[in-house]
C-alpha cells in the first residue's frame, strides 16, 4: 500500500537497510521490522540485509554502495554506524540511521528519534541530508570519539568478561582497572607540535560524546574541520571517580587536569594501549588521526 503523504520522489528509489538484530538486546530486529514496513509503504524499494557477523555485514554494505543504491540505512547502534561509514565515507552516498543501540551517540548528534523507529523511518522518507566531517586514521574512519587510555583499557577488560551484561559489566571493569591503574606516558603531535603528558586518558573527538552520552570532548562540532583533543592528566583515583559523573554533563572544564585543544591532525603514542573509536576496537597506538571535512552525507 502506498502512503499518500510520502513524497512522490520516493517511489521506486532503491535503498539498503542493514541491521544488527542483536543491538540494544534485540531492539535492532524489532525496530527493523517496523521501519522496513514504513519505508516500503512509502514507496521505497528496500534491500533488507543482515550479516552473520561484522565482516559479512561490512561486505554487504560495500556491495550495496558499489551497486549504486541511493542510500545506506543502518538499524543498530554506534557500532553499526561505524561499519556503515567505512562503506560510504567519501562516496556521496548518504547514510541513514534507525537507532536501536545502547549508546546511540550519533543519533544524539543528529537529533534523530532514538526510541521511535517509525519517526526515524519518516526522517529517511523526508530525505533531508546534511554534510559532516569524519576523522580518519589510515584507511579507517570514525564519527564520534577515539578513546586511548583508561576508558580503552576498561573496554578491553569488559569485552573479555562474559558476565554481567550491559552497563554493569563496564562498571565492574572500571572498578577492577582502577585498583591497579597507573598514569600512562603519552607523546602527542598536535598539528606538528610535540607535547608529552602523564595522563589518565586521551580522547580525540570528531563529535562531543561517546559511550551513551559521556561528553568527553564537549564543544566538538561535526562540521568545523577540526578535531577536539582532550587529555585528562594525572589525578588521584578518588578525584577521577568524583569527576567521572561530570563527563555526562560536559561540565568538566573546571577540573584542573582537563586539557582541551583543537587541531586538524593529531598523532597519539603510548606504550601498550589499544584505542577504541565509536565504541569499536580500532587499533594499537601510535595512530595519526586527521579531520576530513565534509566526508559524510547523513540523512538528518
Amino acid at each position: 500500500m502506498h502512503d499518500p503523504s510520502a513524497p512522490d520522489s520516493v517511489r521506486g528509489r532503491e535503498i539498503a537497510l542493514l541491521t544488527n538484530p542483536t543491538s540494544g538486546r534485540g531492539r535492532g530486529a524489532r525496530h527493523r521490522d517496523v521501519a522496513l514496513a514504513r519505508l516500503r509503504e512509502s514507496g521505497f524499494v528496500v534491500r533488507n540485509l543482515q550479516g552473520r557477523d561484522a565482516d559479512e555485514a561490512a561486505d554487504l554494505a560495500a556491495g550495496c554502495v558499489a551497486d549504486g543504491v541511493e542510500a545506506l540505512v543502518v538499524c543498530g547502534g554506534d557500532g553499526l554506524v561505524h561499519l556503515g561509514v567505512q562503506a560510504v565515507a567519501g562516496t556521496g552516498v548518504p547514510l541513514g540511521l534507525i537507532p536501536s543501540g545502547t549508546g546511540n551517540d550519533v543519533a544524539r548528534y543528529l537529533a534523530l528519534p532514538r526510541t521511535d523507529p517509525v519517526a526515524a523511518a519518516d526522517r529517511i522518507i523526508a530525505s533531508r541530508t546534511r554534510t559532516i566531517d569524519l576523522a580518519r586514521s589510515g584507511d579507517r574512519w570514525f564519527v564520534t570519539v577515539l578513546a586511548a587510555g583508561f576508558d580503552a583499557i576498561v573496554n578491553e577488560r569488559a569485552n573479555a568478561m562474559t558476565w554481567p551484561h550491559g552497563q554493569m559489566r563496564y562498571n565492574l571493569a572500571t572498578l577492577a582497572e582502577l585498583r591497579t591503574f597507573r598514569p600512562i606516558h603519552y607523546v602527542l603531535q598536535l598539528d606538528g607540535e610535540t607535547v608529552e603528558h602523564d595522563a589518565m586518558l586521551v580522547a580525540v573527538g570528531n563529535g562531543p560524546s561517546f559511550g551513551g552520552g559521556l561528553r568527553i570532548t564537549e564543544g566538538a562540532l561535526l562540521d568545523d574541520g577540526m578535531l577536539d583533543v582532550v587529555v585528562i592528566t594525572q589525578m588521584s583515583k578518588s578525584k577521577l571517580v568524583r569527576s567521572y559523573p561530570r563527563l555526562f554533563t560536559g561540565r568538566i572544564d573546571g577540573v584542573a587536569e582537563y586539557v582541551h585543544r583543537r587541531v586538524r591532525s593529531v598523532t597519539v603514542a603510548a606504550p601498550g594501549i589499544v584505542s577504541y573509536a565509536d565504541g569499536e576496537r580500532f587499533g594499537p597506538l601510535p595512530l595519526t588521526v586527521e579531520c576530513v571535512p565534509g566526508a559524510l552525507e547523513v540523512i538528518a
